[in-house]
């Protein structure tokens, strides 16, 4: 079969994260059909230190706990199709994980990662249906010092919480809404559907979205993403009048990349509102980016957070606070984060390396006042067969603080048997090998 490196501006018009090695299965002048994906097949040893079940140390003591895991998080695989007509390329994706082990979850169905159509033209590329959202896309911008996906990215940066946690929760136990059809969101916790995708606040895949990309302009794309309030409501379940619940959101990002691609910066600003309390509207800032020298590619990346806090007056709960460190009479929460990253060219592979750290929540709405801050570097070499495979070692570790309880999405359930956060003031270390297959 034909392969091929196709520029997805879909996803990104810079260089390097929308390029993806693809088998193209159908090729006419007009049409194309591709099978692509990544797999992660990897074996490590994790380490959880001893932590607590309560706030500040209170509640129980969880002692330490070492074990073997087997994992491939992050692995997917999608098919592209495009058609030519009139000018324009009708296009279509549907992308979906594949975690090479059973799971019981909407995150492992078809169409769980980015799937949408859309035309794209000379006006840029507008398209519909479900897609990591611009602030998300920064990533790629600075996150070079990443064996595998054991980084910064989408842990301390990115993120802000923990998987399936909060903040931003509305009064269930579940992430703020980002995809359509919740109904009933104390009940819906599951990645796609109760947490936008893979719940994360300002990392993003939102359902039931439109976005448009802006044309290549002197290395200058512009990306803008609106999704809409599919899941408004004005009565409760019994048929009662509740207050107006009517989330929507978003998210707009500017890039440039210059120097044949060795320069790339970006910006970030995203709205969510009533993601947190109804009547209000959370936002957040992020400035990404990187330069590779030759001799070192270097990344770094810092974002703001501002949750608002509020009494929920409507779905799901009459009165509850909405956030695990968010007070229920109001106020603003702040969220900070920064990252460095690194990448070293040895041999026919990279020494890989990165350190972030995320500041104690702050603000008038902050329940918990100290120490829910954490930290994380990792260190490592990635060996690079050819474009489509690579081996690599690699050591991560995540320091949490006493009200913290950061981890990497996908990591084996903690010491209780049950929950893959880690225990509040527990940190996480993983040491592993790992191939990366691409096709």
């Amino acid at each position: 079969m034909q392969k091929k490196l196709l520029m997805f501006a879909a996803a990104t018009a810079l260089a390097g994260p929308g390029l993806a090695l693809a088998a193209t299965i159908v090729q006419t002048p007009v049409d194309t059909v591709e099978l692509y994906g990544t797999v992660y097949p990897t074996v490590g040893w994790i380490k959880y230190g001893n932590g607590s079940t309560g706030p500040n140390g209170t509640g129980n003591p969880v002692p330490s706990m070492s074990k073997a895991d087997v994992q491939a998080a992050g692995s997917n695989w999608g098919v592209r199709a495009r058609h030519v007509v009139g000018g324009l390329t009708a296009w279509m994706q549907v992308e979906q994980n594949a975690p090479l082990e059973r799971g019981n979850t909407n995150a492992t169905t078809v169409a769980s990662r980015n799937s949408a159509a859309g035309l794209q033209g000379r006006f840029g590329n507008i398209f519909a249906g479900q897609w990591t959202s611009p602030w998300a896309d920064l990533e790629s911008l600075w996150s070079v010092g990443t064996v595998g996906i054991w980084g910064p990215s989408l842990l301390i940066v990115g993120r802000r919480e923990t998987t399936g946690g909060t903040p931003s929760n509305l009064g269930s136990g579940c992430g703020n809404f980002g995809s359509g059809g919740i109904t009933t969101p104390a009940t819906i916790c599951d990645a796609a559907a109760g947490l936008g995708g893979v719940g994360h606040p300002f990392w993003r895949r939102p359902s039931s979205m439109i976005r448009y990309t802006s044309p290549v302009l002197s290395g200058v794309v512009f990306d803008v993403q609106y999704q809409v309030p599919e899941t408004k409501r004005v009565v409760s379940s019994t048929g009662a009048p509740v207050a107006e619940y009517n989330p929507s959101m978003w998210s707009t990002s500017i890039q440039w990349s210059g120097l044949g691609g060795r320069a790339r910066v970006g910006a970030a600003y995203d709205r969510h509102k009533e993601f947190t309390s109804i009547g209000n509207t959370d936002t957040g800032w992020a400035i990404k980016g990187g330069w590779d020298f030759g001799l070192v590619d270097v990344g770094a990346a810092v974002e703001f957070m501002t949750y608002k806090c509020g009494t929920i007056n409507g779905p799901p709960s009459p009165s509850s606070a909405p956030f695990s460190s968010c007070v229920a009479t109001g106020g603003d929460v702040k969220a900070k984060q920064w990252g460095l990253a690194a990448a070293v060219p040895v041999f026919q592979g990279k020494v890989r390396g990165a350190y972030s750290r995320a500041a104690d929540l702050s603000g008038p709405g902050t329940a918990v006042a100290n120490d829910t801050g954490a930290s994380e570097w990792n260190l490592g070499y990635e060996h690079r067969y050819d474009p489509r495979t690579s081996v690599g070692v690699g050591y991560a570790r995540i320091n949490n603080k006493a009200n913290s309880n950061f981890t990497w999405t996908g990591m084996a359930v903690q010491q209780n048997g049950i929950l893959n956060n880690a225990s509040p003031g527990s940190s996480v270390s993983w040491l592993f090998a790992n191939v990366t297959f691409r096709f």
